[in-house]
Parts: structure tokens; sequence; C-alpha cells
């Protein structure tokens, strides 16, 4: 049984920075790609970044240039760096992991929530202006 459990977020001004975390468990955490995605009040799940297990990145265009996403393999975590925060990044962010997959991964793949297996609990982060 694979568990991710968020943390980091918080209430931030606008252009501050935060840094989110998620640690993973189970054997396969290695294996699989892992995403962020964010839910803000009245809208959908979107996509925020993902990262291949060949550690490759992909990104949304509202976040590209501003977020980064990393993994360590040994601590078996994913990490999100947030910087220049914006009031419209207001939202839960969750981390989430999919089946074990092949090396290399692609945009489409990481981009659809349906390809993930497992998810987070989420944690809100607030950027006020």
């Amino acid at each position: 049984q694979v568990e991710l459990v968020e943390s980091g977020g918080g209430l931030v001004q606008a252009g501050g920075s935060l840094r989110l975390s998620c640690a993973g468990s189970g054997r396969t955490f290695n294996d699989a790609a892992l995403g962020w995605f964010r839910q803000a009040p009245g809208k959908e799940r979107e996509f925020v970044a993902g990262i291949e297990r060949s550690g490759g990145t992909y990104y949304s265009d509202s976040v590209k240039g501003r977020f980064t996403i990393s993994r360590d393999k040994t601590k078996k975590t994913v990490s999100l760096q947030m910087n220049s925060l914006k009031p419209d990044d207001t939202a839960v962010y969750f981390c989430a992991k999919t089946p074990r997959i092949a090396y290399f991964a692609s945009r489409e793949y990481l981009s659809d929530q349906k390809s993930y297996a497992a998810w987070g609990q989420g944690t809100q982060v607030t950027v006020y202006s």
C-alpha cells in the first residue's frame, strides 16, 4: 500500500516562495512517475508539474519558469519549489504517483490525472496580494 503525505503549504504574500514536499512509501515509489496537481475553489483539479523516473520534468504553462519539481529516490520524496507566487496560485496542492512505468513518460501521460494510481490528501497554499 502506497501512502503519500504532503507538507509545506501555508499562507504567503504575492511574490514570495513556498516549498511543498511529499513523502512516499512502498516498494514501487522509485519505479513510478510523480506529479503535482492543484484545485482552486470552484475549479477542477489541474496539472502543475510531473517528473519521470529518469528525472525529466514537465510543467503547465501557468507555472513554467516559476515552479521546480524534483525527486529524491533515496528519501522517497517529491518536492515542488514555488517561486514568484501569485494569488492565482491559491489552491489545494496534491502529489500523485503513477503505477510502475517505463523510464521515460510523455507530457501527455504525466499531465493526465487518470495516469495516477495514488494521491496524497492535499495541502493548502494561499497567496495574498
